[in-house]
């Protein structure tokens, strides 16, 4: 062990001292390098980049006209004039105008002699209504006139009484005449007055029946003056 200890020891000695030696031999002060400035070129100068030659564009050869052949259409073969068919004369032609003429007149005469018919028993018709509505209407004033003269003969009027005062009443029968109800509808202003109307009404029911049983109204509006006969 010693022994090795030792040999090992001389061995990285000599190592060492090798090493040492070898580096130093090889070491040496470095060059000095001189270095001049010199102003750098100046750039080339740009090169322009060649311009391209227009294109040029040639104009569309136009196309060869082909031309359509001509046919020749042949006319239409005009056609042949008729030839002219001249009537035959009617020996009779002027004796049958005037038999149609004559039926035409007769028809129109029958067609206003209907309408003038026509017309008369339209206001022969107007006439017998309006004559009706005359005398239902006279009728019917002579009927009211009847009642004014019943109740004018049954009432009291009030003391100082003046003027002309008009009250109207409705008034509501039944068919034989018996007044059922009275309503003042329209007052002469004099309670009084009003009042002694409607008391000579129901004194005077039953009414008077109109002559025709067609006059007869279940509800009449009769008007009372004192001053009227």
């Amino acid at each position: 062990m010693g022994r090795s200890f030792v040999l090992s020891a001389f061995v990285h000695l000599a190592l060492a001292t090798v090493l040492f030696l070898g580096v130093r031999f090889q070491s040496h002060a470095p060059d000095t390098v001189t270095v001049d400035l010199v102003e750098a070129p100046a750039p080339p100068p740009p090169v322009e980049a060649p311009k391209p030659e227009p294109i040029k564009v040639e104009p569309p050869k136009p196309e060869p006209r082909v031309e359509k052949p001509q046919i020749a259409i042949p006319d239409k073969p005009k056609p042949k004039p008729k030839p002219e068919v001249k009537p035959k004369a009617d020996p009779n032609f002027e004796k049958r105008m005037r038999e149609q003429m004559a039926q035409e007149q007769k028809a129109l005469d029958q067609q206003r002699q209907e309408r003038e018919l026509r017309d008369l028993l339209a206001r022969q018709q107007a006439d017998a209504a309006r004559a009706a509505a005359s005398a239902r209407a006279k009728a019917l004033n002579e009927y009211i006139a009847q009642i004014q003269r019943r109740v004018r003969g049954s009432w009291i009027l009030p003391q100082g009484l003046t003027g002309n005062p008009e009250a109207v009443f409705d008034v509501v029968q039944i068919p034989s005449g018996d007044v059922i109800s009275i309503r003042l509808a329209k007052s002469s202003g004099n309670p009084a007055y009003d009042q002694a109307v409607e008391r000579a009404i129901l004194k005077s029911s039953p009414l008077p029946l109109p002559a025709s049983r067609e006059l007869f109204s279940r509800e009449l509006k009769l008007t009372f003056r004192p001053q009227d006969k």
